[in-house]
């Protein structure tokens, strides 16, 4: 039963990862873009709210996997 919360967690932490990825995709073409300050801004303002997205999915799932393994 707690195998399940364990993948879950770890596929959950997955996702998390490919979104910080994501985000630091977009935001290094961006910068190698060498857009204006406007333009710059408008990406990092799209980019912090999915990066902040992908780091509690992180979290979440990494927290899962620990109490699946202190409760196993």
């Amino acid at each position: 039963m707690l195998d399940i919360v364990i993948w879950t967690g770890a596929a959950i932490s997955l996702l998390g990862l490919l979104g910080l990825v994501w985000c630091i995709i977009s935001v290094s073409r961006a910068k190698r873009a060498k857009l204006d300050d406007d333009a710059m801004r408008a990406v990092l303002k799209s980019a912090i709210p999915l990066n902040l997205g992908a780091l509690f999915l992180s979290v979440i799932g990494l927290m899962m996997v620990i109490v699946g393994i202190f409760l196993g």
